[in-house]
């Protein structure tokens, strides 16, 4: 419900008011309250003019169509501007639609608030009756501006958050009130209102937003402003390029882009981009340069001359002042004369003479500065020209014009000599640094096939070594297996004899018993058995050192706390930390020549197959 329709129907309709219509007092407070001057009233209005609408008219909406004015404008509302300080603060009573709000007592101390935060529009409300429903509410404090939000509670206090900050302070100005629901008396429908301003994270974000945009603006601002103030920056320069070293060259011909164009040459050279490439064209471009000396010596002459010039005129209208000085001064001497200063004044006679004495010290100043200008002629002059005349001048301004151009010719002719000279200089060095260049490659490359073929030589030479020593065992083993060959060829003859023996014995006889040819199997077992252990006592050699005993020790030890085994480089590895003179080869000969304590096992698929030595005496000891 829009606040302007709920006090359109307070006006209209009489029966929810809590006073008699015929009252002529209550009607005028009931008026006041509203912001009205009482029509067709006598008596003085309880609220002061500047609170009330001066000549407002509450039929004006009804008859012309104008949308009626909101009374919580500022010095329209419901609740009128705070007071200065000078006017005492009067609350009436306010009569709403569904309530009434009876002011506090003008004698007791204002009600207490709390400091306001920083971007408020949050109101805490306490006090409120038992019956007081969130519409009720919204009718009293909507008069005070719009309303976002209200969020009340069940022990009889709500928050209200308002539009804009200002409403706030109109929402307190009700603190203090009592609050009646209808004309009941009952204590669930009235209450004291307390109105306080309330902290919400709402407000204070809001609040934040708003300060942070206001900073921006005004670091905006201020950046604007410096940016106006700020000199405007120098032309950026162009990076070198053939085709801007050019433009620059010409540039540098011209007169008038001569400045600009040394600029942007300094820059480069402080760039560092002289180098070997381009020093030629780094050394015309300061040669066009250098031609600019004598444009500079020749416009120096020129203005030496007209110098001189000025100088001659300034002598001579210095020279036509001073007698015209010193006509004025024969004037003021001839009038102080007794034939005719007896006819003046003596006002006259005292203004003359001050005249006269003005007159004398300007000749004076005058004549003492063309004396001056006199010595320093003298000065710079020779002996052959200390007469004075200035016609002898124009001479000497030409002589030093010649010498000039002279002086220039000289240094142009020098740079040309020394531009021959570096470029003679530049050949050269670029003769020997060719020649240098050839040697140095051809000096490269053969150190370079030296330093292969040599890294080649070793790499065969380990090879060759690797495989005698292969060579070497495997001619071992051939000769253990061309033994452990015969050794068994021989065994094999001897019990094929005796097999037959045996069998020719048996079929003789006949009459033998089986425990007979179990004896003869049990031999014939135990004769096999040790001719092995001859072979692999022939095999396993003894000890011939006691570095070899310490190193099996080592070994066994080793693979002892790795019962999966470990590779011949693992081993060899960590038997380098003790002696960095042993090789993996000589420990792996030391481990074949014991197959009884160590033994060799193949583990992995493919590529990943892996050859692993394992310690196994303690099994041997087992088994047996």
């Amino acid at each position: 419900m829009a606040a302007a329709d709920g006090l359109g129907s307070i006006t209209l309709d009489t029966s929810q008011l809590n006073m008699a219509v015929t009252d002529p007092a209550a009607w005028a407070t009931a008026m006041n309250n509203l912001g009205m001057v009482p029509v067709g009233l006598a008596g003085q209005q309880l609220v002061t003019d500047s609170i009330c609408v001066r000549g407002f008219d509450p039929n004006l909406s009804m008859m012309s169509g104008i949308t009626p004015l909101n009374p919580m404008l500022p010095g329209m509302g419901l609740v009128p501007q705070p007071p200065t300080a000078e006017v005492p603060v009067i609350k009436e009573i306010i009569h709403c639609k569904s309530c009434t709000l009876f002011p506090p007592n003008p004698n007791l101390p204002p009600p207490s608030t709390r400091d306001r935060p920083p971007g408020c529009k949050t109101v805490f409300v306490g006090g409120l009756p038992e019956n007081a429903t969130e519409e009720i509410i919204q009718e009293v404090f909507e008069q005070c501006g719009d309303i976002t939000a209200i969020r009340k509670s069940k022990k009889n206090f709500c928050h209200i958050r308002f539009a804009e900050e200002f409403m706030v302070d109109k929402a307190i100005y009700l603190s203090g009130y009592r609050m009646r629901l209808g004309s009941s008396t009952d204590k669930k429908d009235s209450g004291r209102l307390h109105v306080d301003f309330a902290q919400a994270r709402d407000d204070f974000y809001e609040w934040e937003c708003k300060q942070r945009m206001l900073a921006r603006e005004e670091r905006h601002r201020r950046k604007m402003e410096e940016d106006r103030m700020r000199p405007p920056s120098p032309p950026a320069i162009m990076h070198y390029s053939e085709h801007e070293a050019t433009l620059l060259a010409e540039k540098l011909k011209d007169d008038s882009k001569f400045p600009e164009a040394t600029t942007v040459l300094l820059t480069w050279i402080e760039r560092g981009e002289v180098n070997r490439r381009t020093a030629n064209q780094f050394y015309s471009m300061v040669q066009l340069a250098n031609s600019h000396v004598r444009r500079l010596m020749n416009e120096k002459a020129t203005h030496e001359q007209e110098m001189e010039q000025a100088k001659e005129t300034f002598k001579t209208a210095l020279m036509g002042i001073l007698t015209q000085f010193e006509q004025i001064v024969a004037v003021f001497n001839a009038s102080t004369r007794q034939k005719a200063w007896d006819h003046f004044s003596k006002a006259q006679r005292k203004n003359i003479d001050i005249w006269r004495k003005h007159s004398e010290e300007l000749r004076n100043a005058h004549s003492e500065q063309l004396m001056g200008i006199r010595r320093e002629e003298e000065m710079e002059m020779s002996d052959d020209d200390s007469t004075g005349n200035p016609s002898n001048k124009r001479p000497r301004v030409d002589e030093s014009a010649l010498a000039a151009q002279a002086y220039a010719l000289k240094e142009e002719n020098d740079s040309l000599r020394w531009q021959l000279d570096a470029y003679r200089n530049e050949v050269e060095l670029l003769k020997q640094e060719k020649g240098q260049l050839f040697r140095t490659e051809e000096s490269l490359t053969k150190d370079q096939q030296l330093q292969f073929l040599r890294q080649t030589l070793q790499g065969m030479q380990q090879q060759l070594l690797k495989i005698q020593e292969e060579l070497n065992n495997k001619k071992l083993e051939l000769e253990q297996a061309r033994e452990e060959h015969t050794h068994t060829q021989a065994m094999l003859k001897i019990l094929q004899e005796q097999l037959k023996k045996n069998t020719k014995e048996l079929a003789e006889t006949n009459g033998h018993n089986e425990p007979q040819v179990n004896e003869i199997n049990v031999m014939t077992v135990p004769l096999v058995n040790q001719d092995r252990e001859k072979n692999s006592e022939k095999r396993s050699q003894p000890l011939k050192s006691e570095k070899e005993a310490l190193l099996i020790g080592i070994i066994s030890t080793f693979l002892h706390v790795h019962p999966f085994g470990a590779n011949i480089e693992y081993l060899w590895s960590y038997m380098q930390q003790l002696d960095s003179r042993i090789s993996a080869n000589e420990i792996e000969m030391l481990l074949m020549r014991l197959p009884r304590m160590f033994k060799q096992e193949f583990t992995g698929v493919g590529a990943t197959l892996e050859k692993r030595w394992k310690f196994c005496a303690f099994e041997g000891i087992k088994t047996t």
